[in-house]
């Protein structure tokens, strides 16, 4: 099972950046996928989680109005737009597959993540 994330890369604070997340290897269409992201010298952290079916989602408060996630299951691919970016949302993101039952706890190998740099 592979998972790619892609999308990132340098923008200005107040720009916008959409990451895919792209699953290969087995396929996620009964689980609910969420996204993560890791600051140098911090844990990562949860961003957002959208369920199996895309009908519900769920966000970090820090980032909740700004970033909207999305999925198409046939293509097995999650998505993140990130609009109205601020320094501090530098990190690496990350996508994973949620827990049945959870909304915040992901399970299996990290893939490789995405790099998101927003200057100021």
């Amino acid at each position: 099972v592979q998972l790619q994330a892609s999308g990132g890369g340098l923008v200005q604070a107040g720009g916008s950046l959409r990451l895919s997340c792209a699953a290969s290897g087995r396929t996620f269409s009964n689980y609910a996928r969420g996204w993560f992201r890791q600051a140098p010298g911090k844990e990562r952290e949860f961003v957002a989680t959208i369920a199996a079916s895309g009908g519900m989602t769920y966000y970090a408060d820090s980032v909740k109005g700004r970033f909207t996630i999305s999925r198409d299951n046939a293509k097995n691919t999650v998505y993140l737009q990130m609009n109205s970016l601020k320094p501090e949302d530098t990190a690496i993101y990350y996508c994973a597959p949620l827990r049945t039952g959870s909304w915040t706890t992901p399970f299996g190998s990290w893939g490789q993540g995405t790099q998101v740099t927003v200057s100021s």
